[in-house]
């Protein structure tokens, strides 16, 4: 089973509305230059726990965004066709899911809740002249007899299933596939920056069939909140921070495979075996380190080209131990990108 209509909405933010109640969404007024349609995200929970898992990359870089942009204005169904721009958050290197956080829909005060999270990004958003909206879920409409019931507009039209959509609990399962899975990206040209935007449900599981997309065994842990039992004396001995990301040269001159490189420093008074630690970029590539660092001691990494690659618009740099525990991360922003130049963190 998969969802019936899943795929892209491409338009202009017109306008938003925040949500209330026990199945919450906020809404969205999206134009595609002839007509509207509405977008409406989940930002609360039928079942417990009802807050959802949220993830927001106010830099976002992957492949994907280029082939995002290629794309006609409106409503684009994604089938096997389209298998480069459907999302799946567990195998599409999308993001970082461990990193993902509970947060409340809707309560009192500035900055604290879901709403607030989303309408920051989408004020921006509609403010701004050439932005663009990505809208990834289920289509419904155009319902020609029926106007819009939270914008007005005729006929009816919009997404919905703005989250992941597989390793759904029994009720949904469905609706469960891998490679149809939902989320906001915000495209914002001025800026040359883009905006994503990932959530899920806690009742939602991470480690799923490639085939099905449904939740496998011991599939059911909060990602944010695994409990990690293979930790060890060594892995206790080197706590996050003591190995930092302290340059970058994301644009050597000339050719850039074989040149890029990845600068760490040893910030603890002990040597420091790096094997099996790893570098990752952004869209989820990995290069896996080898050798030690002496304490007080930097080391330069060269990368490949077939691992990390760094782009030059901006991106993400993250370390990890051996053991897959997060050490360290820097972003940067294409604006400190130069020709031969090492940006340092």
């Amino acid at each position: 089973m998969s969802l019936e209509n899943y795929g892209v909405l491409k338009g202009k933010p017109k306008d938003c509305k925040c949500g209330k109640g026990k199945s919450a969404h906020y809404q969205i007024l999206v134009h595609d230059g002839k007509n509207e349609h509405r977008v409406a995200v989940n930002i609360n929970s039928k079942i417990p726990p009802s807050e959802l898992l949220y993830f927001v990359d106010d830099n976002f870089t992957h492949p994907i965004t280029e082939k995002l942009e290629n794309l006609g204005m409106g409503y684009k169904r994604l089938d096997n066709t389209s298998r480069e721009i459907r999302l799946d958050y567990v195998r599409g290197g999308l993001f970082d899911i461990s990193k993902m956080l509970p947060l409340p829909c809707d309560v009192p005060g500035p900055s604290n809740d879901l709403n607030d999270l989303i309408q920051k990004h989408v004020k921006k958003a509609v403010s701004s002249s050439d932005s663009i909206i990505y809208a990834f879920g289920e289509r419904w409409g155009p319902e020609s007899f029926l106007p819009d019931s939270f914008f007005g507009f005729r006929p009816g039209s919009g997404i919905h299933d703005i989250h992941m959509n597989q390793g759904n609990s029994p009720k949904w399962q469905g609706d469960d596939a891998p490679n149809q899975d939902g989320a906001l990206l915000i495209h914002l040209p001025e800026e040359n920056r883009w905006i994503a935007i990932f959530l899920a449900f806690q009742s939602q599981c991470f480690n799923t069939d490639a085939s099905t997309g449904h939740c496998m065994p011991d599939g059911h842990k909060i990602p944010s909140q695994k409990c990690d039992d293979t930790d060890d004396a060594s892995e206790a001995a080197v706590p996050a921070g003591s190995v930092k990301i302290v340059g970058a040269l994301v644009n050597p001159t000339g050719v850039d495979v074989g040149k890029e490189a990845i600068t760490l420093f040893n910030a603890s008074p002990e040597d420091i075996d790096l094997d099996g630690w790893f570098i990752q970029d952004g869209p989820g590539r990995k290069s896996v380190l080898k050798g030690g660092i002496n304490a007080g001691s930097g080391t330069r990494i060269l990368l490949s080209g077939k691992g990390v690659m760094l782009a030059n618009n901006g991106g993400v740099i993250t370390l990890y131990n051996a053991q897959g525990k997060l050490m360290h991360e820097v972003k940067y922003t294409g604006k400190e990108v130069r020709s031969g130049w090492t940006i340092v963190f």
